[in-house]
């Protein structure tokens, strides 16, 4: 990609294109695009010259080392399938990569310098993503061993406090629908639509509740 590429990118991110139409003003692919300002600073600090010096250090270091037990590019190509499988599932983009950054790491603790040296991002895009990944429960935050810097981790518990945390946003949104029914009036359309919902969401979300619970041994 060129320099002027990269300013293209900028102008149109100026102009809040999306990905794809950006992609398409370019000819490139739209996930060509979506990795470039992903890994440099996002779209509210994608600065096109200091995107093109971080290209032509890479450049300049060669081609990364595979991952363990995945040869050749392998690696690589796991990775981005499974970070777009997680945007399809609602994550947004950068928080895709961070969550799935740990989860392919090796030990599946990073330091938040170690994630944006990983996914060569800017140390706030990484500070935006792993907040809304704590408060989704999908991570962790610790202290290291000297209690000097923050460690996000991720293990196996992380699918059961993710599911368990969903399934309590459902409850409650379950209970908001209850209650614009109520105020609603049970007689009205809005009412009635608003009970089936409620209802809905009450019934699903505690059906996973006791799912979740049920099956969490599989992860010992």
């Amino acid at each position: 990609m060129t320099q002027r590429d990269r300013q293209r990118i900028a102008a149109g991110l100026t102009e809040r294109l999306s990905y794809a139409e950006i992609a398409r003003r370019l000819d490139r692919p739209t996930s060509t695009i979506s990795r470039e300002i992903a890994r440099n600073g996002g779209p509210g600090g994608y600065r096109p010259e200091r995107a093109h010096r971080a290209a032509e250090r890479r450049a300049r270091r060669g081609t990364p080392v595979p991952s363990p037990g995945l040869p050749g590019g392998r690696a690589v190509g796991v990775e981005d399938g499974v970070i777009e499988m997680a945007v399809r599932m609602g994550l947004p983009k950068m928080m895709a990569r961070v969550f799935i950054g740990l989860l392919l790491s090796e030990d599946g603790r990073l330091t938040a310098a170690g994630l944006a040296r990983r996914l060569q991002v800017s140390p706030a895009s990484v500070s935006m993503a792993v907040g809304y990944l704590i408060q989704q429960g999908l991570i962790r935050r610790e202290r290291d061993q000297r209690g000097r810097r923050d460690v996000y981790v991720i293990d196996d518990d992380t699918w059961y406090h993710s599911v368990m945390t969903g399934a309590r946003q459902t409850l409650e949104a379950a209970e908001a629908a209850r209650k614009a029914a109520e105020a609603f009036g049970p007689d009205t359309v809005v009412g009635r639509r608003m009970a089936r919902g409620g209802m809905f969401l009450e019934r699903i979300s505690l059906d996973l509740l006791e799912s979740t619970e049920r099956w969490r041994g599989l992860l010992s």
